[in-house]
């Protein structure tokens, strides 16, 4: 029997055939053989045996608009509400969610679904459109684009236990138009051809954020939207802030604009119709430790006496969203 990311992404470039998207053939099947050869977890090989042990359920309602909720307790025995929940419980941390398996709640560190309930209203219509989530962790919000009428959702992220966890969760849904993909952009070749890519936490990860903002752009074809949430700072057009060795307890952050500075990144880059549509400050009750994700969690990183400042004295993580048009 092929292995499962052989079937995995077999039905990817299936999907691709016939859309706007069929170029990224020329390269995606080389770079995930590359993957598949050289760069595989260690753990891999045992998490997909974890996976194959999921059983088989006919979940009778699967909801995706509202939040990701796939059947009821009652369509499940005592002994699989047991067994899922255990293996579940091996692709842990658990960051990215909520999810609903069948009556077993996966409460996940981010209550993502506050993220999208405040980012969805201010974005066009992802009915019939082809979609790329950059740094999608667990895949949460691509099934929330899907329960929008997306024709086609495509993920990436180089995180592997996040495949996996997606994985977990597809194992239950069974959807042909959406899929994982473990690259990061800088592996993507510019197809100019989505109709909206979301980039929602992870501009502030990278060294060069004007060359991944660039990056973002060439995915996406004229007139597409742009969907970019990142931390911010206050300040105006000039305020940048490069984030020292670490920030809230995290050593790869670099640079904190302020929503006007970013607004002149995306404009220099060639981006109209730059609009700021949320600007929200993270709470203790939005990112948390749970069963599911048991390490230190946000309430770790502020000043335990002002938590308007992280515990290194930094300004506390305010996070801004911004929907912008390729020109």
């Amino acid at each position: 029997m092929s292995r499962l990311q052989d079937i995995w992404f077999a039905h990817c470039y299936q999907s691709l055939l016939n859309t706007p998207l069929a170029h990224w053939l020329q390269t995606l099947p080389a770079q995930i053989e590359h993957w598949q050869k050289h760069e595989l977890h260690g753990e891999f090989n045992k998490w997909c045996k974890l996976l194959q042990k999921l059983p088989a359920t006919s979940p009778d309602d699967i909801q995706l608009h509202d939040s990701v909720t796939i059947g009821k307790s009652e369509d499940i025995t005592d002994y699989q509400h047991k067994q899922i929940t255990g293996l579940l419980k091996q692709f842990m941390p658990w960051r990215k969610g909520p999810f609903h398996v069948h009556g077993i709640h996966i409460d996940t560190e981010w209550r993502s679904d506050w993220k999208w309930d405040r980012v969805s209203p201010h974005i066009s219509s992802l009915k019939d459109r082809y979609v790329l989530d950059v740094g999608c962790g667990s895949g949460y919000h691509m099934w929330r684009m899907l329960g929008e009428g997306a024709k086609g959702v495509y993920g990436i992220d180089p995180t592997q236990l996040f495949l996996i966890q997606f994985h977990a969760i597809q194992h239950f849904i069974k959807h042909e138009h959406i899929h994982f993909l473990p690259l990061g952009i800088e592996q993507m070749q510019p197809l100019n051809a989505f109709d909206t890519v979301f980039s929602m936490g992870v501009l502030y990860h990278r060294k060069d954020p004007m060359l991944f903002l660039n990056q973002l752009k060439h995915q996406l074809r004229r007139g597409g939207e742009l969907v970019l949430e990142t931390l911010v700072v206050d300040g105006d057009e000039n305020t940048v802030m490069m984030a020292g060795e670490r920030y809230a307890q995290m050593r790869n952050v670099w640079f904190l604009p302020s929503v006007e500075a970013l607004k002149v990144w995306l404009s220099r880059l060639g981006f109209e119709d730059i609009k700021a549509v949320d600007v929200n400050t993270t709470t203790l009750e939005e990112q948390r430790s749970t069963e599911w994700m048991t390490n230190n969690s946000l309430k770790d990183f502020l000043d335990p006496n002002d938590v308007s400042k992280t515990i290194e004295g930094a300004p506390a993580p305010k996070r801004a969203v911004l929907v912008a048009t390729r020109a």
